[in-house]
């Protein structure tokens, strides 16, 4: 908006008051003569004052601010402190609005005629003064504050000397205060610190424990979320926790045995968190939901074909599986059926494509682990004859990388896992150690590591979230140690950390990038969350400041119940009762309390038979089950009998009494030297 001069600032025409605007309006003073500003010469004042009241205030010195190029006092000068520069700023700004009220009193004086209706006008001038001069203050303090930032420029005749000696003069600012510098090192030196030693960011302060049975913990699974938590274990059991819903007491909200009698093996989360893959010791895989509904379970492929490929499915015990990184649906599992398979869950009914491993010579070769890698591109299995052979995923036919003898033959490599840049693999041998891979180099490892005894078949190892670590457990006899959670650096593969965790071995450890916790099973039962309260989020932070639910306590009415005795049947409500009334009642409901049946006493009813009746039936049941084995000899119960049965003939004897010859037997020679070495048949005549 362009200001305007002095002769635009013009009021209404001078030639006197109007009385019927006067009457209308309500009030006199109308006919005052308009004021002219010239607004340049205002804003020319003002800025000679400022530079004036700088240069007296800031001197001239080779540090001050007018030195330094700095015509104005603001608060980008740097030079001052805030407070001097503040005083300074308000004592200019006091100066000119004196001058200014000033400056408008005389002008208005002057453009007052000496009338009698001047006296009003002055009058009320005077009133309306500090409306005026409130507004000139607050477009002055704009102007100030738009000063304070910039600064207006000075005129080229102000400019041209101090150029000259201000060249000569300039030093440079005054460096800082010494201890906001050792500070700042403190903790540029305090951060590099923490970013060059990786240890610092293990979160291992606190620890939960969340039992899942007696037996070994061999799987666990994370959402992507980190919300929930599955495991499972050699009881058959996998189990669900929920760490949002769960308190101090550390439950489970879900227990389930989605294979039967099978041992779990594997649990895996998909890259949605909408299922999880469960591997356990049968030939079929199954997916399930999050709430633990059955998805799909794989085809069991026929075992008398000799080409595996010809099948439809597996056709021996899995090991383990994974599911693909990026495509939503694909996942791996391989078996003792020496193959490598991978499916769609929306065709259980076939696999998708199935990769063999062979060795050198072509013979079959069983893979005990399996992963893809972080793009999804390649798939990688570790076999028994110590090769790990990796794959792409579009070409089945031959291995892209095969090294023969990563680990010691006849072991069985029970882990390999890609970092996050997807250039290094490590890979967990059955010999008792962790190898480190470049797969832009597979030719020999990048380092190893001894001394890690394991004796699980799915002791696994992973990278830390910035892939600075690895980590794997260890092994133990029962009552000879506590397994350990060993870490070790990346760059040098140096030992660096260890977590003693229990008096049982460490079978499976899991590192979530978002939640920065570390999920530990262990060969006792348990699992194990460590965290950081300042390095971890949500996950066991949830649950842990919960306080344990109290036993739930039987529920009273809720609501007022109004009887009304004499109502009509079709009205009456029925008697409200309190949940532990009803629930005593329900118990002694054979039907909702599902209470087996007992047995049967008497003659039987409801077509069941009775134990205890008059009926053949009833008797052969009744004595069906005892024990008559006689464990006598047998010889002898019958010539038991003998002696009666000669004295008192019955059955047999009397029907030849009178056909049956009288048997004759020769007198035996007492002699028993003659009839020692003679058979049988001469010592008896007929």
């Amino acid at each position: 908006m362009e200001r305007p001069g002095p002769s635009e600032v013009t009021g209404s025409d001078a030639s006197g008051p109007d009385p019927q605007l006067a009457v209308t309006m309500g009030f006199t003073g109308f006919g005052k003569k308009a004021r002219t500003f010239d607004l340049e010469a205002m804003f020319e004042q003002t800025r000679r004052t400022a530079v004036e009241r700088s240069r007296k205030t800031l001197g001239r010195g080779p540090g001050s601010p007018e030195a330094q190029g700095c015509h104005f006092p603001g608060e980008n000068c740097g030079f001052l402190s805030k407070e001097k520069r503040r005083k300074q700023l308000l004592e200019a700004r006091e100066k000119e609005e004196e001058m200014n009220r000033e400056k408008e009193l005389r002008r208005q004086n002057e453009d007052i005629e000496p009338t009698s209706s001047g006296s009003n006008v002055v009058r009320d001038c005077s009133k309306s003064s500090p409306r005026d001069t409130s507004s000139s203050e607050s477009e002055e303090t704009s102007d100030s504050s738009d000063d304070e930032l910039i600064g207006p420029p000075l005129p080229l005749k102000m400019v041209e000397e101090p150029v000259s000696h201000m060249e000569e003069e300039i030093i440079g600012p005054l460096p800082p205060p010494p201890f906001e510098e050792v500070e700042e090192d403190d903790d540029d030196d305090g951060d590099s610190e923490e970013e060059d030693n990786p240890v610092q960011k293990i979160p291992d302060s606190h620890e939960i424990t969340l039992k899942h049975g007696t037996k070994t913990v061999s799987a666990l699974g994370l959402d992507p979320s980190g919300a929930r938590l599955v495991t499972g274990g050699y009881d058959y059991d996998v189990k669900f926790w929920d760490f949002a819903g769960m308190d101090a007491s550390f439950k489970a909200f879900r227990s389930l045995q989605p294979c039967e009698c099978h041992q779990i093996k594997s649990l895996q989360y998909s890259n949605t968190g909408d299922m999880i893959l469960v591997v356990s010791g049968s030939s079929q895989a199954k997916v399930i939901d999050r709430d633990g509904f059955e998805v799909m379970e794989c085809i069991k492929g026929d075992q008398y074909i000799v080409d595996m490929a010809n099948t439809k499915g597996h056709t021996a015990m899995l090991h383990t599986g994974s599911w693909h990184p990026k495509i939503k649906g694909e996942f791996m599992t391989c078996s003792n059926d020496a193959t490598v398979r991978t499916w769609e869950v929306e065709n259980p009914r076939k696999q998708r494509s199935v990769f063999k491993p062979r060795t050198m010579q072509g013979k079959k070769v069983i893979p005990t682990t399996c992963t893809y890698s972080r793009d999804g591109n390649l798939i990688a299995a570790a076999c028994q004859n110590g090769s790990i052979q990796i794959w792409d995923r579009n070409l089945t036919v031959h291995p892209k990388f095969h090294y023969k003898q990563a680990h010691d033959p006849g072991t069985d490599t029970s882990c390999v896992a890609f970092s996050y840049d997807g250039n290094v693999l490590a890979s967990r041998g059955g010999d008792d150690s962790l190898k480190l891979w470049d797969i832009r180099q597979f030719n020999k490892p990048l380092f190893s590591a001894s001394g890690l005894p394991t004796m699980f078949p799915m002791t696994d190892c992973c990278f830390s979230p910035d892939d600075k670590l690895i980590v794997t457990g260890t092994s133990v006899q029962r009552g000879c140690g506590s397994g350990k959670l060993v870490f070790f650096e990346r760059r040098t593969f140096q030992r660096v950390y260890e977590i003693d965790i229990t008096d049982a071995s460490v079978v499976r450890c899991l590192w979530h990038p978002k939640l920065n916790q570390i999920m530990v099973g262990t060969g006792n039962g348990l699992a194990k969350v460590y965290y950081d309260p300042n390095k971890s989020q949500r996950g066991a932070k949830l649950c842990v400041v919960k306080t344990q639910r109290k036993a739930k306590q039987a529920e009273t009415l809720t609501q007022d119940y109004i009887i009304t005795p004499h109502a009509l049947p079709m009205f009456r409500e029925p008697r409200q009762r309190s949940t532990r009334k009803q629930l005593e009642k329900d118990r002694l409901d054979p039907l909702k309390s599902h209470k087996p049946e007992p047995p049967v006493a008497g003659p039987g009813r409801g077509g069941r038979v009775g134990t205890h009746g008059g009926t053949l039936s009833s008797y052969i049941v009744k004595n069906i089950a005892l024990d008559k084995t006689d464990d006598s000899n047998p010889r002898e119960a019958i010539l038991r009998h003998a002696k009666a049965a000669e004295d008192n003939p019955y059955w047999v004897s009397p029907a030849y009494s009178k056909t049956q010859p009288k048997t004759m037997f020769a007198q035996v020679e007492s002699d028993d030297e003659e009839t020692k070495n003679e058979p049988e048949w001469k010592k008896r005549k007929i």
